[in-house]
């Protein structure tokens, strides 16, 4: 049986590597404690908060959307097991199950990651950043031009990719045969060599001893 628990802390892990993410580990750098907040800082932190908030959202998404996504995956080799006259019309019920999951997953961890929010990015912004850094950083968050930036990051990643895997595949596929080559011999080396091994023979019962 798959583990859940595994699956969902792979899925974290997988969502926190994306780019979206990184950029609040940039956003968060380290630099010298500011003490104790200020009611003045606290109320900028909120609003940065606030002005971030689907940036918390999507931390909580891509979380739904990566654990769903490993469900899919690991359900393949059971699928691939059944008849092929049952199997896609098992496939189908199990994507609804796990977009029924997805959409009650991604509604509760929404919520509860604008709910962490304060705890957790909002303390490391009061320990972090001055008063006039957060100001700075809240007109940045609220202008136009990053508004608009936030808008086109995702087709601007997507044609990236898409360039990046067109320039590159001609160079990537070799490798990729190769190294499905080099695995295979690999696994026909290690199933040869267990089929010829000596079985092990049962141990001969010891002679009595002569009196």
């Amino acid at each position: 049986m798959m583990s859940i628990r595994i699956t969902f802390v792979a899925a974290l892990t997988a969502a926190l590597a994306l780019p979206g993410m990184h950029a609040w580990a940039q956003t968060a750098a380290p630099t010298a404690n500011q003490g104790a907040a200020s009611a003045a800082k606290k109320e900028l932190v909120k609003k940065v908060l606030a002005a971030q908030q689907s940036g918390i959202e999507s931390i909580a998404n891509n979380l739904a959307g990566q654990t769903a996504t490993q469900v899919m995956q690991g359900t393949a080799p059971a699928l691939s097991r059944l008849p092929a006259d049952k199997r896609e019309a098992a496939a189908g019920d199990i994507r609804a199950e796990v977009r029924k999951f997805y959409e009650d997953a991604s509604t509760m961890l929404r919520k509860r990651a604008v709910e962490l929010g304060p705890s957790t990015i909002g303390t490391q912004l009061e320990e972090k950043f001055t008063e006039d850094e957060l100001k700075t950083l809240l007109t940045w968050l609220e202008s136009p031009v990053n508004r608009k930036f936030q808008q086109l990051a995702v087709e601007m990643q997507q044609g990236l990719g898409q360039k990046l895997v067109a320039e590159t595949r001609t160079a990537i596929e070799p490798k990729l045969k190769a190294l499905e080559q080099a695995i295979g011999k690999r696994l026909s080396a290690a199933a040869e060599a267990g089929a010829s091994a000596p079985k092990s023979s049962a141990p001969k019962a010891s002679a009595p001893a002569k009196k």
